[in-house]
């Protein structure tokens, strides 16, 4: 039987990403994924975009991303979209890679690549590691999965039944149609 071979955060900084990869880092073990492709990256630039200006707009905080944040143990990970809530970065080196702040919302767009015992592995660190919400976008199938800390079932949204990207605790008054986040002719051709 093989052993994997584990590595350190450290390492993991340390690292030169070729280009057309991307590096994630779960319990000490290297992910390796292909870069994202145009789609994905059109709902990943399109949420960052509303929820930055939504958030800035009124003083809740921060929004980023594609950022490696530092979560528990040997674990880091690159959020599609993350949004830490005002204070949260205050006195942080924002220069720091990875970002040893936890988000307190993540979002991941899914793409085809994704496996979803490693989609459910990824949502379990962020919230282990204090994240309040998780949000799994599935363009393919136009449905969002809501997960939160301590409930085992998520919440699933679909664009169908004109469900909305909401967190009043968060976010309180953004609201965004699911069928926006999707409806794009770009986003439909592919995912």
């Amino acid at each position: 039987m093989a052993s994997k071979t584990l590595i350190t955060w450290e390492d993991y900084v340390a690292l030169q990403e070729p280009q057309g990869m991307r590096y994630e880092l779960s319990e000490g073990d290297l992910i390796v994924t292909p870069s994202a492709s145009f789609f994905h990256n059109a709902i990943r630039d399109y949420l960052n975009g509303r929820l930055r200006e939504f958030v800035e707009s009124q003083g809740l905080g921060s929004v980023t991303g594609e950022t490696d944040i530092k979560l528990v143990g040997e674990t880091v990970r690159r959020p599609d979209v993350a949004l830490f809530r005002a204070g949260r970065l205050q006195g942080i080196d924002l220069d720091r890679v990875p970002l040893p702040v936890v988000p307190d919302l993540v979002i991941e767009i899914v793409s085809r690549t994704d496996s979803a015992g490693d989609l459910l592995v990824k949502v379990q660190q962020y919230l282990a590691a204090g994240a309040k919400v998780v949000w799994l976008l599935y363009p393919g199938s136009q449905l969002a999965y809501r997960y939160l800390p301590d409930k085992l079932e998520p919440q699933v949204l679909s664009a169908a039944a004109h469900h909305k990207l909401e967190e009043p605790e968060l976010l309180p008054g953004f609201s965004l149609p699911l069928e926006q986040i999707f409806g794009s002719s770009a986003t439909q051709h592919s995912m």
